[in-house]
């Protein structure tokens, strides 16, 4: 599977930063301050979308600073990649809202890379309650950016094109299994020395795939460990532990990429705050929703994301 550029491979894209559990609570300044405008969050996500823009149109070959009218040519890619970041990201917002949990707006981090943008992230300014809140909350976001990546990808992949692997250029995408089943679906079997050159669309919503896995994976205050945390309690801790040597592994044998994210939970921490009422169990529904998340994860992980 082939992305159409010739751009060196950007490092991680962290997509949006884990949810806080245990933030703190706003002053009575801050809180007057919080309900004016959200200037800031205006204007990072309207700089995310030129530089989302701008990587679109590079990837297609565009030369932007001699051509800027051809910044056009990076829509597709922009609005699909901003939708599906904005999704995940407004689907922990508003469960927040719904458990009567403080959050802000989504902060969209732009930046200088193939994709334009190192993904965005929600702050909660008050305690997660129970862990039935904290479920809805860290499960939210990926179950419904994964929605909008699945549509993304589909649609993409009936405006890709089958090429032999001979006339590609650009970097060799790892699929997902849950990317090799649309794919299978949409265009059908591959022969052999022939490769998709995937269409803009496709491609942020292979991005979408990554990014869903990325939040998912079941460790420290990831959307992933938030999930681990409302499912099995104490044993949180010892799945965050098992997953550190499991990525180092994974550094080793398929994209270095990982060691990153095995080296992250060590710096910013491998335990899950308390919520304020842990004796309150999941319901079944939860549980469900638990065991949905975790089949998101297998769906969209791949070892070797990226490939030379």
């Amino acid at each position: 599977m082939e992305q159409p550029s010739a751009h060196p491979i950007p490092i991680d894209e962290p997509a949006s930063p884990p949810l806080t559990a245990a933030a703190s609570f706003e002053s009575s300044d801050e809180a007057g301050v919080r309900k004016r405008f959200p200037w800031v969050n205006l204007l990072l996500f309207i700089t995310t979308v030129f530089t989302t823009l701008l990587a679109g149109a590079l990837q297609q070959g565009v030369n932007v600073f001699q051509h800027p009218d051809g910044l056009v040519q990076g829509f597709s890619f922009s609005f699909t990649l901003m939708a599906i970041l904005l999704t995940h990201e407004m689907g922990h917002y508003l469960t927040s809202r719904y458990h009567g949990v403080g959050a802000t707006l989504p902060y969209f981090i732009p930046a200088p890379s193939i994709i334009g943008t190192f993904g965005a992230f929600i702050r909660m300014t008050s305690p997660i309650v129970n862990k039935r809140a904290l479920l809805d909350i860290g499960a939210s976001g990926p179950i419904a950016g994964f929605v909008i990546a699945i549509l993304a990808v589909a649609i993409g992949l009936h405006y890709s094109t089958v090429v032999e692997t001979t006339t590609t250029a650009g970097m060799k995408l790892g699929a997902p299994l849950i990317f090799s089943l649309i794919s299978e679906i949409v265009i059908g079997s591959i022969p052999d020395h022939y490769d998709v050159l995937l269409h803009p669309i496709a491609f942020a919503g292979w991005i979408g795939l990554f990014v869903t896995a990325l939040n998912l994976i079941p460790i420290g205050q990831l959307d992933g460990g938030h999930v681990v945390y409302a499912v099995f309690g104490r044993r949180h801790r010892t799945i965050s532990l098992i997953m550190i040597p499991v990525l180092i592994l994974l550094g080793i044998y398929g994209w270095p990429g990982w060691f990153l994210w095995a080296v992250l939970p060590l710096i910013f921490g491998i335990n899950h705050p308390p919520v304020m009422d842990s004796d309150r169990p999941l319901d079944r529904n939860r549980r469900i929703i638990g065991w949905i998340s975790l089949a998101i994860f297998i769906l969209t992980f791949t070892p070797t994301p990226f490939m030379v």
